[in-house]
């Protein structure tokens, strides 16, 4: 009897040794399905811009129009209209700037540092992620998560600024669906995320036409829906640097000139 029950340990023990070992996903394989995806690594790298039309919820009842857009190497604008104003923000590949009239202000002026911070690393075309060694980020993979009912791969992007990102593809789809962030803005730091949604094929590659952006934790919530999206379309690059600022009309700007004298009369003989 003794015998017997050595003899199935040792079965049950060599069965376990020659048992398939799960397979521990890498980043690399991760990014691979994430690219293929979205409709392929050299399709995305051979995109030049992209033009985004929908509109974006400002608060209940209130929505604005807006236009995102994007062209390599690194610029980035948006147009949000509301009550017959235009807001506008901008990165130029070096400077971000905006034009806030429901602000007050009507005239381009530059962005605070943790604004063009923000603005440079959303006018990244390719993402963080796309070459992500060479741009001098760290990437690793910290294990799986369910969001919203889905199964992800949880990816931990530390920038090479030091700033620390998660994010979270979808295990059978492949797509990213949410990411978080801390941030600093206007000198507090704040715990950001960002949802992706409603995908739907442009040209062959795989675009979110809903993301959500807010506070983790917090109920009011961001939502930009696009009905359009354009790959490469015309673009004038002078659309992302900062206008100049309109100059008052030179009339009322110049010091008022004297009055002629009149005309000496003519003296009597």
């Amino acid at each position: 009897m003794f015998r017997k029950s050595l003899a199935a340990l040792a079965v049950l023990a060599l069965a376990v040794t020659m048992a398939p070992v799960a397979h521990a996903q890498t980043v690399d394989e991760i990014l691979a399905k994430h690219f293929e995806a979205q409709g392929g690594l050299e399709r995305l790298q051979k995109m030049q811009g992209i033009r985004m039309t929908g509109k974006m919820q400002l608060g209940p009842g209130m929505e604005a129009a807006l236009v995102m857009e994007k062209k390599r190497p690194g610029f980035m604008r948006m147009e949000f209209s509301f009550q017959g104003m235009t807001g506008i923000t901008g990165y130029d590949g070096t400077t971000g700037w905006q034009v806030m009239p429901f602000m007050g202000k009507k005239d381009p002026e530059p962005m605070s540092a943790d604004d063009a911070k923000e603005m440079q690393q959303q006018a990244d075309f390719d993402g963080p992620l796309v070459d992500w060694k060479g741009k001098g980020h760290a990437l690793e993979f910290v294990g799986k998560e369910s969001v919203e009912g889905a199964e992800t791969w949880k990816l931990k992007l530390t920038r090479k600024s030091g700033q620390v990102e998660f994010m979270y593809i979808d295990t059978e789809t492949g797509l990213m669906i949410k990411q978080t962030a801390k941030r600093t803005m206007r000198g507090t730091e704040i715990e950001g995320e960002s949802t992706f949604s409603d995908y739907k094929d442009v040209e062959g590659l795989l675009f979110p036409h809903s993301m959500t952006n807010g506070v983790v934790g917090s109920p009011q919530k961001q939502t930009m829906s696009f009905d359009k999206i354009e790959v490469n379309p015309a673009m004038d690059e002078a659309r992302f640097h900062m206008p100049a600022v309109a100059a008052a009309a030179d009339s009322a700007a110049a010091p008022a000139k004297p009055a002629a004298k009149p005309a000496a009369k003519p003296v009597k003989k």
